[in-house]
């Protein structure tokens, strides 16, 4: 099979895994059922036999699928941010963001080192926990933002988790440059104030800028057209073009100014859709353009699974350590700030919930974690990849879960609402 007609039946099966979901039963979201597919068609399923992704070189060769759907997914966030909206509960979702991120990495610090100190630091070093710890900051806006579509959810727990789910992207990024700094210093290195807190700070403020640089210019560039879809193409492509640009770096020295992906196409969707006069029509116009570039992205997300670290006792342990520690710091942390915050009861319950899944932002931070070198960094991504396979299959399930509790999805939510308007539409004809 060639790599384009691997994609095609990678797809295929996703979109066939909901219907077999749906029929069978089970209520999992849309995101849950192309995870798993992918699993199907990755190297340990129907990839074996040729009739999938075979290898992880061959899903390296589609990581552009990948980084585009994540853009978009960053942008379709972005657009969410409405200044009345921001002005309305931007103080709130900002403290909330830090709080609970900061909830959980303590949380995961204070349990691994634990651990730690019982077994012994040739068997779980302390850098190793303090880095695990860090990256239990952040939270996966892919998954949420797609369950938050695929149901239409709407209320006050909705309006803050996308926020909040921005801005865990630069809470996790400084949480963990300061982890992994004093993780080095363990090791044997000195602390770098530049690289702990210099360089992070630079990433943030170069992403926040680019991104508004490349929405304002963007608004200025739809003026010059009258039709709606080619200002949906100019769209397409200034998102492709930030993506790009963000994967840029420059260093002065010890000084790196490098960009996140995540955070520039965020700022790029939030200064659209706040300065673009059209950016409404468009926006509904992009969302039904991106769906299968993210139901591609999610197939390729289950594919990339490592099934391999069920066959490490000690990995899963650590790993289910992490997991509810973790869960427990992001709830805990959520409800404690929801509540200083005066939100509502429903905020408090069920907030930390849609904050639990967990996947690209982790993998990207296990690879700078490389850097506590290959035993130790090894380690960091076994667990991680054990993590990461859990929540990525259970979390799109507890974040419909919360928000199904809180009233903010309509039973029945969106098959039998899209089945009503196809009989009513056939009825007109």
């Amino acid at each position: 099979m060639t790599l384009l007609l691997k994609t095609a039946f990678a797809l295929f099966a996703g979109l066939m895994m909901t219907r077999a979901f749906k029929y069978s039963g089970f209520k999992f979201p849309d995101v849950t059922a192309f995870l798993i597919a992918g699993v199907l068609v990755g190297p340990y399923a129907l990839g074996r036999v040729g009739f999938g992704f075979d290898s992880s070189m061959e899903l390296a060769d589609v990581n552009i699928l990948s980084s585009l759907a994540l853009g978009f997914i960053a942008f379709d966030i972005g657009s969410e941010f409405r200044m009345a909206q921001l002005k309305e509960m931007g103080k709130a979702a900002t403290f909330i963001g830090i709080f609970q991120a900061l909830a959980a990495t303590i949380l995961v610090d204070i349990a691994l080192i634990a651990l730690s100190m019982k077994l012994g630091d040739d068997v779980l070093p302390v850098p190793v926990a303090i880095t695990l710890g860090a990256i239990a900051s952040a939270t996966a806006p892919a998954a949420t933002l797609m369950v938050v579509r695929q149901f239409k959810a709407k209320g006050p727990v909705t309006d803050l988790l996308l926020p909040i789910v921005a801005l865990d992207d630069a809470a996790g990024l400084v949480i963990f440059a300061v982890s992994i700094g004093v993780a080095q210093a363990m090791i044997g290195g000195a602390v770098n104030f530049v690289s702990i807190i210099v360089n992070p700070l630079i990433e943030i403020i170069s992403s926040l800028i680019l991104g508004a640089v490349m929405g304002f210019l963007l608004t200025q560039l739809e003026k010059l057209f009258f039709s709606n879809s080619n200002r949906l193409s100019m769209t397409i492509a200034f998102v492709m073009m930030t993506i790009a640009l963000a994967t840029r770096e420059f260093h002065f020295g010890q000084l790196r100014v490098g960009f996140s992906s995540l955070l520039v196409c965020m700022m790029l969707g939030t200064i659209f859709c706040n300065m673009c006069e059209y950016s409404a029509d468009i926006m509904k116009r992009s969302e039904k353009w991106s769906a299968p570039l993210y139901a591609v992205f999610f197939v390729l997300s289950g594919a990339r699974l490592e099934l391999s670290v069920f066959q490490y006792p000690f990995v899963i342990a650590t790993g289910l350590i992490y997991i509810f520690t973790r869960c427990v710091g992001k709830y805990f942390g959520a409800s404690f700030s929801s509540t200083i915050m005066n939100c509502s009861e429903n905020v408090k319950k069920y907030l930390g919930i849609t904050l639990f899944p967990q996947a690209g932002v982790a993998l990207g931070m296990v690879v700078s974690a490389q850097a506590l070198g290959d035993t130790m960094g090894g380690l960091i991504r076994n667990i991680i990849l054990f993590s990461v396979l859990v929540y990525e299959l259970v979390g799109p399930m507890l974040t419909r879960m919360a928000l199904m509790k809180a009233g903010e999805i309509e039973p029945g939510q969106p098959e039998q609402v899209n089945r009503a308007r196809f009989q009513i539409t056939k009825h007109r004809n």
